[in-house]
């Protein structure tokens, strides 16, 4: 079964062969769909015979959002937390233990709905990949049944055991070091594709994150970095050294970080909901799409430090205040979050892709950061099927 969407205003494909810039943008554009992938682009005037049609009716259209950076298998609420730090105290790593203690106390049952939950919420805002991570469990159990869980709803799992050293292990932490790449790793890959540290004061040392990650590559799984969001420190030297796909945070470089990751494939994602929650020093896009480096950007849905699944808020976050243009923006929230996972089928709109794309309520991407705060997205498609 085939279906043309017609009449759409301007379409980014992020493909610069079929139209105008680096978005590829086409004007008055046709896409059509053949199961779950994209089989034609171009002009509506020139598009062929389908089964079924779709008027646009001036909409903009755009890949899906590739969200590369989420934290969802997780229970409880830290609105107090937010509330105080609203009020005047400095976020640290350590709040994230709350989260834990509330995580391991629910059931499967219950993860998997507030799961479900935040994966819709995405999804109405044009969010039609999304990775997630482990991390509030810190036990074997708790740790593989997240990853669990979080594989029956979405490809991109990660493990994140080294999110922080488990309470039980505070004066230990060599020992839980042990654990998360001995038996827990060993209980978490199966259901992973993704191995993960935050490297950062409060968390795991260079040392430290780096045993975590050369053992999750040795049972398959591909490295990704929390890397420099609290201060300077080794974790953006140390995902390029070991070939992360992304570091993730990217806040405080040196010129040395900056030009390790414009040298290489490791891609800078950066999270402005974070920086928008904590109060905190913003990333300076600019400074690294200068370089040369591939930027991505991604919301870090989390209960403690960015509590929001809306990839149109963190466009306007990166226009507004991180140097981006929104062209640049919107390339990033979809082609770079693609990068960032590696992905050549998501994150463009272009024949053999797979048919994941949203229609704007407006004229343009642009209106993406030009009206913060709006629900634009009218319409989304995933794997073909229309899901909003």
């Amino acid at each position: 079964m085939s279906t043309a969407i017609i009449n759409i205003s301007s379409l980014v494909t992020n493909d610069p062969s079929l139209g105008e810039g680096p978005l590829g943008l086409i004007r008055d554009a046709a896409v059509v769909i053949d199961g779950d992938r994209i089989a034609w682009i171009g002009e509506t005037s020139k598009a062929p015979a389908t089964d079924n049609a779709v008027d646009a009716e001036g909409r903009a259209g755009l890949p899906g959002f590739v969200d590369s950076h989420s934290h969802l298998v997780f229970a409880g609420d830290r609105t107090a937390e937010f509330n105080a730090r609203m009020s005047g105290r400095s976020y640290s790593a350590g709040g994230i233990r709350t989260t834990v203690a509330a995580t391991r106390a629910a059931t499967d049952e219950e993860l998997e709905a507030n799961l479900v939950r935040y994966l819709r919420e995405a999804l109405r805002q044009g969010t039609t990949t999304l990775e997630t991570k482990s991390g509030y469990g810190l036990t074997t159990h708790d740790e593989a049944r997240a990853l669990r869980i979080a594989a029956a709803h979405t490809d991109e799992v990660t493990y994140l055991g080294a999110h922080i050293v488990a309470p039980e292990f505070a004066d230990d932490p060599e020992a839980y070091v042990a654990l998360v790449t001995g038996e827990m790793l060993d209980a978490c890959a199966p259901h992973a594709r993704w191995v993960d540290v935050f490297c950062e004061r409060g968390a795991f040392d260079g040392d430290q994150a780096r045993a975590v990650l050369e053992a999750g590559r040795k049972r398959g799984l591909t490295p990704r970095v929390h890397a420099n969001q609290l201060g300077h420190g080794p974790g953006v030297q140390l995902a390029v050294e070991v070939g992360a796909a992304s570091a993730d945070h990217c806040t405080h470089l040196t010129d040395a970080d900056v030009d390790a990751l414009a040298s290489g494939d490791t891609v800078a994602t950066l999270l402005p909901g974070a920086e928008f929650s904590t109060r905190a020093q913003w990333p300076n896009a600019r400074r690294l799409l200068d370089a040369g480096a591939t930027v991505a950007l991604s919301t870090d849905c989390n209960p403690g430090s960015s509590f929001t699944s809306s990839m149109p808020f963190c466009i306007a976050l990166a226009v507004r205040d991180m140097g981006m243009t929104p062209d640049e923006a919107v390339l990033a929230a979809t082609a770079g979050g693609a990068a960032a996972l590696r992905r050549t089928d998501i994150g463009r709109l272009t024949p053999g892709a797979r048919a994941d794309l949203a229609l704007l309520d407006a004229p343009s991407h642009v209106h993406l950061a030009y009206r913060p705060g709006v629900p634009l997205v009218s319409a989304v498609w995933r794997r073909g099927i229309r899901a909003l």
